[in-house]
């Protein structure tokens, strides 16, 4: 244990930290790694490879992210936006190379392959982009000069143009979805509501007719035609789960899940755990979720408001379309469940924007760094009286 009269920078971090959301952090990866031995295995036999083959590679991602993770809040708030600028910029390049050179997978460009290691850019930006459009928005109310909310729109115009292009609606509706909510958190007028708001109906539609794979999927949902093998196969696991599933490695419906261990690892986990422990996690995800946006309501700093409740979005909202694929009352879309599916890129990205959370909501007390002067009064000799 740390004690408290320390003034190094490990005891200042433990004891300004916010542990419960450090805790639950940590309690999201534990789950993520006891569900990769569930959900893994079955995928890795179908593939021919060792039936750990996944859990290894889970084991190994698990260690680099937990490090970024507790390296990242350690930053100050001004080193928070320098480090999310670098990432934004190099995120961005990236997206833009793999358009032009980037691994191709099932007709989407998402991934760039350095030193023989896939990495899939959209992951990075996205926490790197909230922190800097939380800049731009609050730069505007300390320095009205500058149109931070205009730089905000081209910023996410670029985003957006980028993530259609590769094709990837999904990241693009999420991203539209936690920019729309700091814009609003940012003091949006009537007018931006109405006029984004039009703007996201006709980007909407016209994805349903430019996009075949995007009119399927939607059909698919309402009216049940097209191939929806995966979510109805996700559903009959969780359905065969009951409320306390059927045990440990009892599953089966897994073993012909394509994605059990990406997109649909919520299934596995309700089939062999129950939905009672489905429950429990979702208490988890949303435990972070309203304790960021309470964290944020509590701050002074607009910047560091807008950033930790859209850091809390970027959670809230991944997690909520994954789970919500899963239980069939969403269009399928292929997007992991934050710190619990299988992935690197993921794990990495969030364990930055967990990190980011972390050192954004720490407590830094301003005369802790400043001595404190004690003034006497000075004594009075009996004798000169």
């Amino acid at each position: 244990m740390v004690s408290r009269v320390e003034r190094g920078p490990v005891a200042d971090w433990f004891w300004t930290i916010d542990r419960l959301f450090l805790a639950a952090f940590i309690g999201l990866m534990g789950i993520g790694l006891m569900l990769s031995f569930a959900a893994s295995p079955a995928v890795a036999e179908r593939l021919g490879l060792d039936s750990f083959h996944f859990v290894t590679r889970h084991g190994i991602f698990l260690l680099p992210a937990l490090a970024v993770m507790v390296g990242a809040s350690f930053l100050s708030p001004r080193q928070v936006r320098r480090v999310a600028l670098v990432l934004l910029a190099g995120s961005i390049g990236m997206m833009v190379l793999a358009l032009f050179f980037g691994v191709e997978i099932k007709g989407s460009r998402r991934w760039v392959s350095i030193l023989g290691i896939s990495i899939q850019p959209s992951e990075f930006m996205k926490p790197a982009f909230v922190i800097i459009c939380a800049w731009l928005f609050s730069e505007r109310s300390r320095h009205p000069e500058i149109p931070g909310n205009l730089f905000a729109i081209i910023l996410f115009g670029i985003v957006a143009a980028l993530l259609v292009a590769q094709p990837d609606l999904g990241q693009t509706m999420l991203t539209a979805a936690i920019w729309g909510g700091m814009f609003f958190m940012a003091g949006m007028s009537w007018f931006w509501i109405v006029l984004l708001g039009g703007v996201a109906m006709a980007g909407a539609f016209s994805a349903y007719f430019m996009f075949p794979h995007v009119a399927e999927r939607i059909n698919g949902f309402l009216f049940g035609e097209g191939d929806s093998f995966q979510v109805d196969t996700a559903r009959e696991a969780i359905i065969r789960g009951d409320w306390l599933g059927q045990g440990p490695g009892e599953g089966t419906i897994k073993r012909i899940l394509p994605d059990s261990h990406t997109d649909f690892v919520f299934s596995v986990a309700a089939e062999e755990f129950g939905i009672v422990f489905c429950m429990v996690l979702v208490a988890l995800f949303g435990f972070v979720v309203i304790r960021g946006l309470v964290r944020a309501g509590r701050e002074q700093d607009d910047f560091t408001r807008l950033s930790v409740a859209g850091l809390a979005l970027l959670i809230g909202f991944q997690s909520f379309i994954n789970i919500g694929v899963n239980l069939e009352l969403l269009p399928a879309k292929g997007m992991t469940l934050p710190l619990i599916s299988y992935g690197g890129s993921s794990m990495i990205a969030v364990a930055i924007t967990a990190g980011f959370m972390l050192a954004l909501t720490r407590r830094r007390p301003e005369s802790r760094a400043k001595p404190r002067t004690i003034y006497r009064q000075p004594a009075t000799s009996v004798a000169a009286e």
